[in-house]
């Protein structure tokens, strides 16, 4: 019998429908605003009191808030406002309130029902012009990585000068100069010979004081030069791979200027973690423990993390650094403590095989370092008076985290124990394997983007939808009569198919992608047009009504799929080779011509054979 689809197809229709009204529901809840609040370290908890007194600090204040929530092991909380307007004095007052120890940001809240959730549904992430996102402005700094690289030559001239049994004396360096100690000139000329042999990177000068030959190594310009792009590369290439961790959608991490470096991220929804990793100096260093009768120059004294065991003398001479990790997992070790797999570089692992090869049965030491930024009130000129204002500084925190007996010889594979919880050994790996940043970096911008005008943005462009849709369904009732109605109802489930869906992939929709969903509605009726017009012709050449429809679907079909196939090419050809705003309107254009293939063809045939299917319909209403 023409025009009847069996039962299966329907159910099939009906199943795909619901589905997406579920899963399109999640967009009806918008997001609250929020400030997230964390500690400063892996090791730090948020407590319930520590909630309760930031609310007081809030109505205190007069600002109004719906209500807080505490995370997972109170490793975070969240504190949820009525108006968007008042996150930022909201946030300057939880800063007021809990001190420097915790890491305070904007956040926007989930309001999705929990069963909603429970079965993967959630709403469309947004992009920064739509309002649900953070920007980051961060400075690199330059001091820091000159000084760190400084620090590693002074230890690979010490083991230099040491291996060749050149006998010299440890002297303060001064910025980007390092300075060696030489009782006779011999010896300096010594000195001379091996690091000019081994090393360009200095610029080399002597001259006498309190009786010593003194060697003066300048870091050359060149090198200088280098360090610093360097720096600022590899601090870009570690946010991009941290970024990545975080799992966020389509973000945006690069270069600006000499020294800064821009992260947007879209759809975040943990802003206050993004933030304590993205400028966390996490790194380590592996030193031998000191013996006995150590000359204390050459000796420093560390502190156990978490204060678990008495301090531990180690060698100032570091084996190697976290710059040479190349992997790093958390796991468990056979006693289920946490403990974090460590693989090394081709060059960290000889340095690690030529260290302990020789030192079986003394102890390591894996010293955790953190660099942890702080504000620091100086007297600054300004508008011609002196005032105290607040500069961002850093405070370099070093802890042991491990302390253990070197059994065998170890290579490019080892393991990290000594770790406090799981969460500090997932962390520690993560900021291992995305990668150390050469140098410290502190946030010199932080913005929530859109409160206004993205809720501006969003308005003009659910006005456009609705205007856009209006007209459509205007134009095909007037032209079509009955079956235009059918294509606005197909048209109306092809919309929320497209928010579904879009959802379900986790797409972040932007400005540009609101066009895109503006054209899709526009597009979706072509192929309506196509089956309807085929279905006017042949009624006009005289087939009877269930023939006519059968022929006008059944002939058009080849032309809808090729018109909308070249589109979609062109959609992926979009999105694969264009950036930020192109690829937006092209994941709309393409999931919308999917979306309306369906909705054009399958939905407004189960309509027209449900209504008209199987009967004796002399004219049709079209």
């Amino acid at each position: 019998m023409l025009n009847r689809y069996p039962l299966w197809k329907y159910l099939l229709i009906v199943a795909v429908l619901v589905l997406g009204l579920i899963y399109a529901m999640p967009n009806l809840y918008p997001d609250d605003p929020a400030i997230q609040i964390s500690g400063a370290s892996s090791t730090q908890t948020i407590g319930q009191q520590d909630l309760d007194r930031i609310e007081a600090a809030l109505a205190e204040a007069d600002i109004a808030t719906k209500g807080t929530d505490l995370g997972d092991q109170g490793r975070s909380g969240l504190v949820r406002l009525i108006n968007r307007s008042d996150q930022l004095g909201a946030q300057d007052v939880v800063r007021d309130a809990l001190g420097q120890e915790f890491v305070v940001a904007q956040n926007l809240a989930p309001t999705t029902p929990e069963w909603l959730m429970n079965i993967g549904a959630g709403p469309m992430k947004l992009g920064l012009d739509l309002s649900g996102g953070v920007h980051f402005l961060l400075e690199v700094d330059m001091d820091k990585a000159v000084e760190a690289r400084v620090n590693v030559y002074e230890s690979e001239l010490r083991n230099l000068l040491r291996g060749e049994r050149v006998r010299y004396r440890s002297m303060p360096n001064q910025r980007n100069v390092l300075q060696f100690g030489f009782t006779d000139a011999e010896q300096l000329d010594d000195a001379q010979r091996l690091i000019s042999a081994e090393y360009n990177q200095f610029q080399m000068s002597t001259t006498t004081r309190d009786e010593l030959e003194v060697l003066r190594l300048t870091l050359t310009d060149a090198e200088l030069a280098e360090i610093r792009e360097y720096a600022i590369s590899q601090n870009l290439t570690t946010v991009r791979n941290r970024v990545n961790e975080l799992g966020v959608a389509e973000p945006l991490v690069q270069r600006q200027g000499a020294n800064r470096i821009v992260v947007e991220l879209p759809g975040v929804q943990d802003t206050a973690e993004a933030k304590r990793i993205l400028g966390k100096t996490a790194n380590l260093e592996f030193r031998l423990a000191a013996e006995p009768n150590a000359p204390r120059a050459t000796v420093e004294s560390f502190e156990f993390r978490g204060g678990a065991r008495p301090p531990a003398d180690v060698e100032r001479s570091i084996i190697l650094t976290g710059d040479q990790v190349t992997d790093a997992q958390s796991n468990f070790d056979e006693n289920g403590r946490p403990q974090v797999n460590i693989g090394l570089d081709g060059h960290g692992g000889d340095l690690m095989t030529r260290a302990t090869r020789d030192n079986i049965g003394r102890g390591m030491a894996v010293i955790f370092i953190e660099q942890r930024q702080i504000a620091r009130e100086v007297m600054q000129e300004v508008d011609g008076e002196m005032q105290r204002v607040e500069v961002p500084a850093f405070v370099e925190e070093k802890a042991i985290i491990s302390l253990a007996t070197i059994q065998s010889t170890l290579g490019n594979q080892f393991r990290i124990t000594g770790l406090d919880s799981p969460g500090e050994a997932s962390e520690l790996a993560l900021l291992l394997r995305a990668g150390g940043l050469a140098a410290p970096m502190y946030f010199v911008e932080e913005r929530t983007i859109g409160p206004s005008l993205g809720a501006e943005n969003i308005a003009k462009g659910i006005t456009a939808t609705q205007v856009g849709f209006l007209l459509v369904l205007v134009f095909m009732v007037v032209l079509y009569k009955g079956f235009g109605v059918y294509a606005g109802i197909a048209l109306s489930f092809n919309l929320v198919l497209l928010l579904a869906l879009m959802s379900l992939l986790g797409a972040t929709l932007t400005l540009p992608g609101i066009a895109g969903i503006v054209l899709t509605l526009g597009m979706a009726v072509d192929a309506n047009v196509l089956i309807f017009s085929r279905i006017k012709e042949e009624m006009a050449s005289g087939a009877s009504a269930q023939r006519a429809i059968h022929e006008g679907y059944d002939k058009a079909f080849s032309a809808i799929v090729d018109g909308n196939l070249t589109t979609l090419l062109v959609g992926v050809i979009l999105f694969a080779m264009g950036t930020g705003p192109i690829k937006g309107f092209a994941v709309t254009l393409s999931l919308g011509i999917i979306t309306s293939m369906f909705s054009a063809i399958m939905v407004t045939r189960a309509m027209v054979n449900l209504t008209t299917g199987g009967r004796d319909i002399k004219k049709l209403w079209l």
